[in-house]
């Protein structure tokens, strides 16, 4: 029962959710785990993405499935950055991201990440002014294969990858604030960055 959920599931689907769709007395958890050792080493298998489980393309053979005509959407630097300080900072408020930046985040900036529905509003900050905060979406952890957030790589595997530079920054230069614009990728690191987030 629990793999034909998951078969005909569009998302992802939790315990709870199939736990509620099982009898009464079904262990939806023991029944996943077994699935999964099941399915080890075969074409699909059930992954975990966030709080959910879906059937997945084995990684080795993603090459199968793709096609001769991919439709690529590029983000410009501005939004692969705030994408970046979302994902590795949430929940994360746009005060925040502009602070990490050193630059002020454009409304459509945002707003693309969450047409995309890589990034959604999260809880109100428990501060003055109430200010929404922005986490990543299972959509997003489902896109670049991960199982959390957590599993973003760190600054030494960034590194090792080139996608850092390896010098530490200068210490005493202060960004200024200015508009973002959008328009423009970015050279460079944020070209290698932009590659990363492109949306097939």
């Amino acid at each position: 029962m629990v793999e034909a959920i998951l078969f005909a599931a569009a998302q992802p689907v939790t315990v709870r959710d199939l736990a509620a769709r099982l009898p009464a007395g079904c262990d939806p958890a023991e029944a996943l785990a077994g699935l999964r050792r099941l399915y080890e080493g075969r074409g699909v298998g059930i992954e975990r993405i966030g709080d959910g489980y879906a059937f997945r393309t084995a990684a080795d053979l993603s090459f199968l499935m793709q096609t001769e005509t991919v439709d690529q959407r590029r983000l410009s630097r501005a939004a692969v950055e705030t994408l970046a300080i979302i994902a590795y900072h949430q929940p994360v408020t746009r005060a925040e991201i502009e602070e990490i930046r050193g630059v002020a985040v454009s409304r459509g900036t945002l707003d693309q990440l969450i047409e995309m529905e890589w990034v959604r509003v999260g809880r109100r900050r428990m501060t003055p002014g109430r200010p929404a905060t922005f986490v990543v979406t299972e959509g997003f952890l489902d896109h670049f294969g991960l199982e959390s957030a957590r599993d973003l790589p760190g600054l030494s595997e960034l590194r090792a990858a080139g996608l850092l530079d390896s010098r530490p920054p200068d210490e005493g230069m202060a960004l200024p604030i200015v508009p973002d614009t959008d328009d423009e990728p970015g050279e460079g690191a944020g070209d290698v960055a932009d590659d990363l987030f492109e949306d097939d």
